[in-house]
Parts: structure tokens; C-alpha cells; sequence
């Protein structure tokens, strides 16, 4: 390419990473520049008209259906008692496409050292996950590779994968040089790993006396296990493995008699694009339907929310927790859930016409390892445009034994922050075969003048420490959806929540 020096043009030889053109030059600035000046002409596979719309009509076809891994939960059939309901509930919650967008789009650096040993230099989070598919690419075994590992830099679930290492691992054998490979923010969100949208089903059963008698909950996806790891992947009471990261937190601590739980791949979103962890995993949705649906059901049978749920959380059966990580189960969720509510005033304060306060109670991230977290939301909602303005966040979080005090308190503060973010702003949408949203002026987080007031809270405990990265994430959507439908009367039913969709919600 005339004008950058020593610019060289790669293709990936081996097919082991298809769909990229390596450009390099003697500095970023000309490498990047001429990328421009290429043309390259992709032969489509057969995923490339996919549409967002057609991976959410395969999952609502697939939930339909039989296919899937049934949890394990004290009663899993269902059967009777739908059959002998006096009423039901059913609702369909869905969500959109997610892009990681970490602030450093990624990077690595490959080089062979003079021992002949491949060094790989990047921030990644699963080593092990990558290096045999570098071992291949390369065509060495991968005691000849050595694998450096960074600070992050943010990364949200974006560097589990580590793809980013095999380009420049072909680039540097190719050119006999090392090679510092760059993606720009457009680059890697075409082949960000993102969170998959998701269609959940769920049902509820209700006796002569109102009384819950059976659950169902039927959640379709992407699986990012079974796509990059599927040796991961347990297997459910009917021998069929399912990916826990994309459907935990389905598996409840309410006690709602016989309770069915149906993990499904949707095979459409598998082969379209490559489905991720992000940060919250499968509760930053499954969590969102379980407790907008334990709000609908309360007011089905003309119950306080709150008190709907603290009738639930009995800890009794598997519900009742066990050692090391569960011990107390339900009743130590029901207390984090009481301690919100009297932070907020939940219920009791008197707000102005528009404003409300909404609640929910999640555990995170699967009931292994159970950091009992809940949240309360007030926000008000603009008549006019729908658009929810979130005043302030109450949380209160049973983590255990709090080692380290200012360090829980960030995480929770950040977490809390990414579900509001998650809840009301991020998301994206599949259209011919890709993401649309390529960069920040379409994608738009959660913005620093967008920040509520935020109230934290710990359990004092010295059972045994658990874990607070994720929990504090997924509790925010659904007090939102509930705070809304408080402010408002109108139910939402899919994130991310916007103005538009509030309005029609409100309309109709």
C-alpha cells in the first residue's frame, strides 16, 4: 500500500480465527491509516442476514417446544399443579443485545524469543482458554508458548475470551517480527463477544386461596459456555447439560411449591455470533424476570409486594441453605429485603405524583455462591416523554464475613451503577449478521450527570465470605421496571427501558 512504510497486509492462513484483514506498519498512526485504503472482499456465511428479531422468534419457537435442560429444584413437575390451578399468571420478558465497550479497546503483543519460545503480552482473563487455540494457530505445542498477562484495564467479561492474541500471534510468524496488534473501538465491537439477547417465559399457578402452588421459568440464549467452554457445563434432572452462566438465578430461594426451570441454547444466536460473559452473567436477565414477575404476581392476588415476597422466602427445604457459603438460605435474603425497605421508606413515604419507589431482592451470582443483595429505586417518570429520571439507590448487601470495607463498598457502588446503566441505557441490536452500534456516539452508558444518590448498607456477619463484583448488578432492573410501574401503572417488560417504550407502556 504506497505511502505507509513497511505496511504489510495479512490474512489468516490457517481459518483458525476467520473474518479479519492484519494491517501493519511501522507506527499505530499508519497501520490504522492504511486501513482505510484497503478493500476487502468477505465471502458471507450463512448467518449474515440475521436479524436481531429472527434470534428472539427462534427462542420464543424453542420455548414452545421440549428442548432444553431442566434444573434442579425440590420439585421439578409442574404438571398437577397447572393442571389443577384455579388461576395463573404468564409473562414474556425480554432483553436486547449487550456490548461489553470497555473503556481500552483490546490489545495484545506477540513475539518468538530467542529461545524460540512464543511470548504472548496482553490483558486476559482465561489463559487456559485461549492456548490451544494459539498452540494451533501457531502449529507449535503449547509448552512453546508463554502467555503474559496484564492489569486489565477494564474488561467486564470482554477478555475471558483472548481471540485478540491469535491475529497477532499469525501477524509476528508471518512478518518474523514482533507484533503489537491494536483494535480500534469499531473493530472490537464487531467481534466483541456480547451478551445475547434473551426471551424468558414465566408462569405461576394460584390455588382457590391465592396461594402459589407451582412456578415455571423457561429462559432461551446464546450460551457462552457451550460456544468456548463446554466441559463447563453441568448437566439437569433430565441428563441434558446447560450453561449456569445463562440461567442462574432462575433457580430462586422462593418457596413456590413445584417449580420447573428450563435452561435453553438458542442455536440461531450461537452461529450468528459469538456469545460472552458480561459482567452479571445470566442473573443480569434471568434476575430482571423473576422479580418484575414476583411484583405481577403480588398484585395479582392483591398483595403488598414486599410482603409477597417475605412470604416466600421461607427457609425451608433446599430453601432453608447449607454450608459453607448458604448457611441460613432464604431467611438471610428476606432480611436484606426488610433492611432496604426500611431504608427507602418503602411504602410508608410520601412522594409527588409521578414518583415512586421500587423494590426487588436478587442473590448472586448462582446459589453456590449466595451474596444476599437488595435494592430500592425511586425514580420519577416525565408524563410527556416517559423518560425516567432515578433520583436515588438504597442497597443492602449480606455478603458474610466484609474483609475488606472501603473495597465492598466500590464494588457495590460499581455494580449498582453497571445494572443502572444495563437497565436503562445500554443496548444494542443485530442486523445483518452484526452489532449496529460500532462506537460511543450510538452506544451511550450510563453518563456521569445520570448518577443518583446512592445508599449502602452491609449485613454485620461472620459466616464466611462470599463474593460482591456481580450481585449489586442485577438487583437494579427490576426495582426500575417496578418503580415504573408503581410511578405509573404501566408495566415494562424488556430491557433496556426507554422513554419510548415506558410512553407506549403508559398509553396502553
Amino acid at each position: 500500500i504506497k505511502g505507509y512504510l513497511e505496511t504489510v497486509v495479512i490474512e489468516d492462513p490457517s481459518g483458525t480465527v476467520p473474518g479479519w484483514v492484519v494491517v501493519l506498519g511501522k507506527t499505530l498512526h499508519a497501520a490504522r491509516t492504511a486501513t482505510y485504503e484497503i478493500s476487502v472482499d468477505w465471502t458471507s456465511g450463512e448467518t449474515a442476514n440475521v436479524s436481531e428479531e429472527d434470534i428472539q422468534a427462534r427462542s420464543r419457537e424453542l420455548i414452545q417446544g421440549e428442548e432444553g435442560s431442566i434444573l434442579h429444584t425440590e420439585q421439578p413437575d409442574t404438571t398437577a399443579a397447572f393442571d389443577s390451578a384455579a388461576d395463573m399468571l404468564e409473562a414474556e420478558y425480554t432483553t436486547q443485545s449487550v456490548l461489553h465497550f470497555q473503556m481500552e479497546p483490546v490489545n495484545a503483543t506477540v513475539f518468538q524469543n530467542a529461545d524460540g519460545v512464543w511470548e504472548t503480552h496482553a490483558g486476559n482473563q482465561w489463559q487456559s482458554l485461549i492456548l490451544p487455540t494459539l498452540a494451533a494457530a501457531l502449529e507449535v505445542p503449547a509448552d512453546k508458548i508463554v502467555m503474559r498477562s496484564y492489569m486489565l484495564g477494564g474488561g467486564f467479561g470482554r477478555r475471558l475470551n483472548g481471540d485478540y492474541i491469535v491475529p497477532a500471534a499469525i501477524a509476528s510468524k508471518a512478518v518474523g517480527k514482533p507484533v503489537k496488534l491494536v483494535f480500534s473501538r469499531e473493530e472490537d465491537a464487531q467481534f466483541d463477544s456480547i451478551r445475547s439477547p434473551s426471551v424468558q417465559k414465566l408462569r405461576m399457578a394460584f390455588d382457590d386461596a391465592k396461594s402459589v402452588t407451582g412456578m415455571e421459568h423457561h429462559a432461551a440464549a446464546g450460551w457462552p459456555t457451550q460456544v468456548m467452554a463446554p466441559g463447563f457445563m453441568p448437566k439437569g434432572v433430565n441428563e441434558e447439560p446447560y450453561d449456569p452462566f445463562a440461567i442462574d438465578g432462575a433457580d430462586h430461594w422462593y418457596t413456590v411449591g413445584a417449580h420447573q426451570v428450563r435452561a435453553i441454547s438458542n442455536d440461531l444466536a450461537n452461529a450468528t455470533f459469538r456469545p460472552g460473559w458480561l459482567r452479571s452473567v445470566g442473573p443480569g436477565w434471568t434476575n430482571f424476570a423473576v422479580e418484575s414477575f414476583m411484583d405481577e404476581a403480588a398484585y395479582k392476588v392483591g398483595a403488598d409486594p414486599l410482603q409477597f415476597r417475605l412470604d416466600h422466602l421461607k427457609a425451608e427445604g433446599i430453601n432453608a441453605g447449607s454450608a459453607p457459603n448458604a448457611v441460613g438460605g432464604a431467611s438471610r435474603q428476606a432480611a436484606v429485603l426488610q433492611r432496604v425497605a426500611e431504608m427507602s421508606g418503602y411504602g410508608s413515604a410520601e412522594l409527588p405524583e409521578g414518583t415512586a419507589i421500587g423494590i426487588a431482592t436478587t442473590y448472586g451470582q448462582s446459589r453456590s455462591m449466595p451474596t444476599w443483595t437488595a435494592a430500592a429505586v425511586k425514580l420519577a417518570v416525565d408524563p410527556e416523554t416517559g423518560a425516567v429520571d432515578v433520583q436515588k439507590m438504597w442497597l443492602a448487601f449480606d455478603c458474610g464475613t466484609v474483609v475488606d470495607p472501603d473495597g465492598a463498598r466500590a464494588q457495590c457502588e460499581g455494580a449498582a451503577l453497571w445494572g443502572l446503566s444495563l437497565a436503562l441505557h445500554e443496548g444494542t441490536r443485530i442486523e445483518n449478521g452484526n452489532v449496529i452500534d460500532l462506537n460511543l456516539g450510538a452506544y451511550t452508558p450510563l453518563r456521569l450527570a445520570d448518577v443518583p444518590e446512592l445508599e449502602i448498607d452491609f449485613v454485620e456477619s461472620t459466616e464466611v465470605p462470599v463474593g460482591l463484583g456481580e450481585p449489586g448488578t442485577t438487583v437494579i432492573a427490576p426495582a426500575i421496571a417496578n418503580a415504573i410501574f408503581n410511578a405509573t401503572g404501566a408495566r415494562v417488560r424488556h430491557l433496556p427501558i426507554t422513554g419510548d417504550a415506558v410512553l407506549a407502556a403508559m398509553k396502553s
